[in-house]
């Protein structure tokens, strides 16, 4: 059996009570919501034929604290929007027992987007950043397990700027989001 959240559907914050409670990078998140458009009409139509869907929930592990739920999360809250999915966020140091469940790499990573049945049982999850970007980190941890190494900060801080550099300058990043999503949500 895999994993089930039931006990948590309910107990989130909605999208907009996550936006209203933000204390850091409220600019920078609204700017990125705003900026959301729709680059291909089927991926539009394909999101608005979920709402159709009934037996599908979402909740978003985030703090508002951290850069890629920043950049990656207003796009998720587009994307749930425009298919009806009931949409939750956790936020992640009220969560821990939660957070624990979704350990990237063996740690603690966000944004992480959790797809429910109506009953809770797990059935898909993306994050903590595009696949292009996160390989940047992955290739990192690989080439860097100690973490006490004299030059581990240093080294840490080349991989961040090769992945905002991934993410670039506008929101092209915002197209690959979509289409992870599509791809992950037509396979439930």
């Amino acid at each position: 059996m895999g994993k089930n959240l039931a006990h948590k559907l309910g107990t989130g914050l909605t999208p907009q009570a996550f936006i209203d409670g933000m204390s850091k990078n409220k600019e920078d998140f609204l700017r990125w919501y705003e900026q959301f458009t729709w680059e291909r009409a089927d991926d539009e139509a394909f999101f608005a034929s979920l709402a159709d869907r009934s037996d599908l929930r979402c909740l978003i592990l985030a703090a508002d604290w951290c850069g890629d739920v920043v950049r990656n999360i207003p796009v998720v809250f587009r994307l749930m929007e425009k298919a009806a999915i009931p949409t939750e966020v956790l936020i992640m140091e009220e969560h821990l027992d939660v957070m624990d469940q979704f350990l990237t790499m063996g740690g603690r990573a966000i944004p992480i987007v959790i797809f429910t049945d109506e009953a809770g049982q797990v059935r898909g999850q993306w994050g903590p950043r595009p696949k292009r970007v996160q390989e940047v980190m992955v290739a990192f941890k690989q080439a860097n397990p100690d973490r006490n190494a004299p030059d581990y900060q240093e080294k840490l801080s080349l991989a961040r700027a090769e992945m905002l550099n991934r993410y670039g300058e506008g929101t092209a990043y915002q197209t690959v989001i979509v289409k992870e999503f599509r791809e992950l949500l037509a396979s439930l």
